[in-house]
This record gives C-alpha cells, sequence and structure tokens, in this order.
C-alpha cells in the first residue's frame, strides 16, 4: 500500500539538511531502485524551484511499504529526523487516484 510521509522543517534547518542530504536521498535512492518510490520532494520556502537562502519548509514522500508501521519505522529513521532536520513527520496511508 502507498503511504505519504509529510516532514515539517525546523526554523531555518538549511545547514541542517545540507549535512544530512546525502544519506536522505541515497534512502530514497533504494526505495526507488527497489520500485517503491512514487514521488519525493521537498517544499521550497518561496514560490521558486530554487528557493536560495529561504531554504525549505518541510518534504514529501509518497512510497510502497507493507504497512503504516513499517512506514512509520522507515521515516522514523530518515537522517533528517536523526539530525534535526525535521520537527515534526506525520504518516498517513494514501489511495493513490490520479493520474489513472
Amino acid at each position: 500500500m502507498l503511504y505519504v510521509i509529510i516532514g515539517n522543517d525546523v526554523q531555518d534547518s538549511s545547514e541542517l539538511r545540507k549535512i544530512a542530504r546525502p544519506a536522505h536521498v541515497a534512502r530514497l535512492q533504494t526505495l526507488q531502485d527497489e520500485g517503491r518510490l512514487l514521488l519525493a520532494g521537498p517544499f521550497p520556502a518561496v514560490d521558486s524551484n530554487d528557493p536560495g537562502s529561504a531554504g525549505f519548509t518541510g518534504s514529501l514522500i509518497v512510497a510502497d511499504f507493507p504497512d503504516l508501521n513499517t512506514a512509520q519505522s522507515w521515516a522514523n529513521d530518515d537522517p533528517y529526523v536523526k539530525t534535526g532536520v525535521y520537527q515534526h513527520v506525520t504518516v498517513k496511508p494514501f489511495k493513490k487516484t490520479f493520474p489513472a
């Protein structure tokens, strides 16, 4: 089943993101290589693909996991959680409807 993971950043998370990003991206790459990643990306703090010094306010991941507990455990082990980038993480079941 698909699950949505929404990470909300702490204030001024840019430096922490830089530190943890390689490990964070590596985990996402593993999900992609396994064919389990539907989409992932950050939320720019301003209306721009490149927010510059404004940085990001969080991230969205939609991926396939066997169950909610597994999705939550995967989210809890994310480098952005462990290094304090995310202030709060929400994990919910997700039903993809469109595009079909």
